[in-house]
């Protein structure tokens, strides 16, 4: 349990150090909105979820009606169901009350991670609260930090840093690469999300985007049969 808890937290540590300048940003972007550290801390740790947080804080900027914005958000955190679907494979062994509370923590990621491992080895709960955990504190500390800042960062897009999150993503994605059915998965994922992001209002994108890349996924799995059979 130890060795497994562990190499958790040093596959999530460079995570961690790349979640900070994200949170830092967050959290400048809820102090122009008005948000207290306090009220900036309380959200980060209940919603926990910078795609939804950087969603509402654009959305409540327009002004949008609560229930409106809480849709929203919902729809952003989707992804989610299909996240702890995948990962329920691999953890099968914990008992279901244990894994139900461990999959708050379960990121982007955390996710990322632990399909990577799980392609050489069973997810104890140990390796799980490694890697997913630690990135809670880190997370709401460094949002409550940045509210607390406020606009005294000045423009910190000229940082770069609103790219964090996508290039953090891309260097996780490449321990999945696999040749071809990799890039077109990936393909069909980026081409959905990038129509729907155009075309359609809201944040549909993202789960059409996720949708598009499993189905994708599918389809090759069951070439890749025919073929051997």
């Amino acid at each position: 349990m130890n060795k497994d808890l562990a190499q958790g937290l040093r596959d999530i540590s460079p995570m961690m150090i790349a979640y900070a300048p994200i949170a830092l940003l967050w959290g400048t972007i809820a102090a122009g909105q008005g948000l207290s550290p306090f009220q900036a801390w309380l959200m980060s740790a209940g919603v926990y979820s910078g795609a939804a947080q950087f969603v509402s804080m654009d959305l409540i900027e327009t002004g949008m009606p609560v229930l409106l914005l809480v849709l929203t958000i919902a729809t952003v955190s989707l992804r989610h169901v299909l996240m702890s679907a995948s990962v329920s494979r691999h953890i099968a062994s914990i008992p279901r009350a244990r894994a139900s509370l461990l999959l708050f923590w379960l990121t982007d990621e955390a996710w990322a991670l632990i399909e990577r491992r799980a392609l050489e080895r069973p997810i104890s709960a140990a390796y799980f609260v490694g890697v997913a955990v630690p990135l809670w504190p880190t997370w709401f500390s460094f949002c409550a930090l940045g509210a607390w800042l406020g606009n005294s960062l000045g423009d910190t897009s000229r940082f770069g840093l609103d790219f964090a999150f996508a290039a953090m993503f891309i260097a996780v994605l490449a321990g999945f690469w696999k040749g071809t059915r990799t890039a077109l998965v990936l393909v069909a994922s980026a081409t959905v999300a990038t129509l729907a992001k155009f075309y359609l209002p809201g944040a549909w994108y993202i789960i059409l985007g996720g949708i598009a890349g499993m189905l994708t996924a599918i389809i090759g799995y069951r070439e890749v049969d025919h073929v051997e059979r």
